[in-house]
């Protein structure tokens, strides 16, 4: 099992800040966004655009394979002034 999070305007589009999901196929952060959006479709312009993604507060790319118990946050690429 893996603690899903969602920041800033994703946590918005999903309308919740996390969920608990079981890690049963997926190893990647790509299989869990591909496992997020059969789970439910609201996740498609979600985890389709850009985002990024953190696993145990390390930010990581796709192909990061994820531990079990671990948090996953998913969050809007961040720009700044």
């Amino acid at each position: 099992m893996i603690k899903v999070l969602f920041f800033a305007s994703l946590r918005e589009k999903v309308g919740c800040d996390s969920m608990i999901f079981s890690l049963d196929d997926v190893t990647t952060v790509a299989e869990l966004k591909k496992a997020l959006i059969k789970y439910d479709p609201q996740f498609i312009p979600v985890l389709e655009g850009k985002v990024l993604s953190a696993v145990n507060q390390e930010l990581v790319n796709d192909n990061f394979k994820i531990p079990d118990d671990a948090e996953v946050a998913f969050f809007p690429p961040v720009t700044g002034g």
